[in-house]
């Protein structure tokens, strides 16, 4: 990759997305345009100090086939990261079943299919761990894929990112082009998803926790300010305090009889465990592997060598993962989230609400074999996030 070469990063808004924009620019490269759908970000990745542009924004519906085919005609990428996603928390995942299955799948084939037809050099196609059976042994390993049945609430998802998989193997396999599947652990960091609604549960840790040390100090100012950035069933910064109480109560965030103390509900029994990485490493993985490793190096099988018929062995599971090796419970990982932000009160444990699967741990042997790992701990990605997400802090680590 040459530093002028244009990149597309698909779905540059995300917490994915974003994150390997900024990679990007911090490698040097000059060259980067990226796809927004509802509205084009307020940070400024656009311009260098010394005025030139170095990423541009366009305004793409990647669910429409008409309006990708025009974009990759017209901007003619030669690498792509295929950050775009339908994504969500449980609840979303469970309620919004044939959205995520047929969005995401509309978005793949796509991104895939264009960047082959427009001669794409290489693609990075994120998918995620829910791609791995329910019962799959821990850590999960590459070649688990496809051993077992899938956890239900996620199965959608779960199913579209297999066939991505899939898709970026059979092309590479018959038409010889180096799409190349990643498959990200859970994800934190700044520009994440905090709808109370559907976000995923760190996120939903961290603006619980703000909102409660707010409410704990009677700092409704704060807690305006955060229901401007981010409003919640309509109601913004301009609610009343009887109706800022209301909509915390309902979200699990009360203060106690006394008015001293707040309570925090956190879904399930904080039992699960979960593996945790911070979107900059999974940048920086993702930036290497582009950088650095070919469809090849997966299975070392050229495409040439298959389509001619050459080889018999079949090639599967080439997908390769990224995440840190190590998880935490909910429950350890909800106290390191109260230290960060500073909440005080208590936690409580409403164990009427789904789990999830108890256990979804990666083996990221294959990825260290390749010659890269994390470097961010997750209590000081935690304090990165916070800082983000108060506004106190503009560079990410």
């Amino acid at each position: 990759m040459n530093t002028n070469d244009k990149i597309f990063v698909a779905g540059g808004t995300g917490l994915a997305g974003s994150a390997i924009i900024r990679g990007l620019l911090k490698n040097g490269f000059t060259n980067v345009v990226a796809s927004y759908h509802l509205s084009k970000p307020d940070r400024d990745f656009e311009k260098t100090e010394a005025g030139a542009q170095v990423c541009r924004f366009v305004k793409i519906n990647l669910l429409e086939p008409a309006e990708v085919k025009d974009f990759f005609a017209r901007e003619s990428p030669l690498y792509v990261f295929l950050a775009a996603a339908k994504v969500g928390g449980i609840m979303a995942n469970h309620t919004y079943r044939a959205q995520f299955i047929y969005e995401n799948l509309q978005i793949q084939n796509n991104v895939i299919h264009n960047s082959y037809l427009n001669k794409v050099k290489k693609l990075i196609f994120l998918g995620s761990t829910c791609i791995y059976p329910f019962e799959a042994p821990q850590p999960m390993k590459e070649m688990c894929l496809m051993t077992g049945a899938l956890e239900y609430l996620s199965e959608p998802y779960g199913v579209a990112k297999i066939a991505g998989i899939k898709m970026c193997e059979s092309y590479n396999l018959q038409y010889g082009t180096n799409f190349i599947s990643v498959m990200p652990t859970n994800l934190y960091g700044p520009n994440d998803n905090y709808d109370l609604n559907n976000s995923h549960f760190l996120p939903a840790f961290i603006r619980k926790m703000h909102l409660g040390k707010s409410l704990m100090e009677d700092d409704l100012a704060a807690i305006r300010i955060d229901l401007n950035k981010n409003p919640v069933n309509g109601l913004n910064g301009t609610a009343s305090d009887v109706q800022i109480v209301e909509l915390l109560k309902s979200y699990g965030i009360t203060k106690t009889a006394g008015g001293k103390k707040v309570n925090i509900l956190l879904w399930g029994t904080g039992k699960p465990r979960r593996e945790i990485l911070h979107s900059n490493d999974l940048a920086d993985a993702c930036i290497y592997i582009m950088k650095n490793i070919d469809f090849e190096d997966l299975h070392k099988i050229s495409p040439s060598q298959y389509s001619e018929g050459l080889v018999k062995e079949e090639i599967r599971n080439t997908q390769i993962n990224i995440g840190t090796g190590a998880d935490n419970s909910i429950f350890e990982t909800a106290l390191i989230v109260k230290e960060v932000v500073g909440y005080t009160g208590d936690i409580i444990w409403d164990h009427n609400m789904p789990d999830g699967t108890t256990q979804k741990l990666t083996d990221v042997s294959r990825l260290t074999a390749l010659g890269w790992e994390k470097s961010i701990t997750l209590h000081q990605g935690l304090q990165d996030t916070y800082s983000f997400y108060t506004g106190k802090k503009t560079q990410s680590i």
